[in-house]
């Protein structure tokens, strides 16, 4: 796949053009219309491969919850492992498309590592997360920060409080979602631990409030994102947090979902994958 298709999709997903104009650009691009919708499904993530851990796999248990923020009543899709009466818990937040099927089963991938894995839908206090993932995207727009925060923070009381939960809850997020446990950790200091895949960046003067450890991944290609590492990673130094900081070269934004073809990289997700298994294990493990 051509690096210009990439980065035109992904200036249409992240909601710096409309659908209209990003066909418009990319049948230009690849030269007649007919070019352009033959792209479309390497460029688009097709959910129907969605499954690494299939809804029904028999090691997990998975199931909605509700529970109360001040932002409103959240939904989140709850999975714990069935050999695991009591384990860390581990809040999964989207990208910009909402608890879609991928993050579902990223939230069973946790499971089956040994988490207590909970993926809120966002939407739920704008009436759920739709189909339509560009109606997704124009919702996810409309979220202030301070109901992200109620969100995140009420996800991660919902999971502490559990019998079936030891008490300490990380955050996971893919990038929005990556942006949003940046958020997370500067504002709430029980945060066991954090992991930024191709999120934004905190501004440098909110740091000092962060307690959590952090696991950063970047994907080389990725210069939107990638432009702010570098104020962040002075201010981190600079006031003493303990991070770990990854850039995967030759990767694209997005290389964790494996739906999406002209994106997803095996090998930098794989990776990226098994650093932060081990890194929530090393932080979640009860003494």
């Amino acid at each position: 796949m051509d690096q210009k298709y990439i980065d035109l999709f992904d200036r249409y997903t992240h909601g710096q053009m409309k659908r209209r104009d990003f066909l418009e650009r990319l049948a230009a691009l690849a030269g007649s219309t007919a070019a352009a919708v033959a792209l479309l499904p390497v460029l688009e993530n097709n959910y129907a491969s969605a499954e690494m851990i299939a809804e029904n796999d028999t090691r997990i248990l998975p199931e909605t919850i509700t529970y109360e923020s001040t932002a409103g009543k959240v939904s989140g899709y709850l999975v714990k492992q069935k050999q695991f009466p009591k384990a860390g818990g581990v809040v999964v937040i989207s990208e910009n498309r909402g608890l879609n099927p991928h993050i579902k089963d990223v939230a069973r991938r946790l499971a089956t590592e040994g988490f207590l894995a909970l993926a809120p839908d966002y939407l739920s206090i704008k009436g759920g997360t739709p189909d339509d993932a560009d109606k997704a995207r124009d919702m996810i727009g409309t979220l202030t920060s301070d109901e992200t925060v109620a969100i995140s923070r009420a996800s991660l009381a919902a999971l502490a409080a559990r019998a079936d939960c030891t008490g300490k809850v990380a955050a996971i997020g893919f990038c929005w979602g990556g942006g949003k446990v940046g958020e997370l950790a500067v504002a709430e200091p029980s945060l066991a631990a954090g992991v930024v895949y191709y999120g934004s960046q905190p501004k440098a003067d909110q740091v000092a409030h962060i307690k959590a450890p952090l696991m950063l991944h970047y994907a080389g290609l990725d210069e939107r994102i990638n432009a702010g590492i570098p104020a962040f990673e002075k201010a981190l130094k600079d006031n003493g947090k303990f991070y770990e900081l990854f850039i995967y070269d030759g990767a694209n934004h997005a290389f964790n979902n494996d739906t999406n073809e002209a994106r997803y990289n095996k090998d930098a997700a794989e990776l990226a994958w098994s650093r932060t298994v081990e890194f929530l294990r090393k932080n979640l493990a009860v003494a």
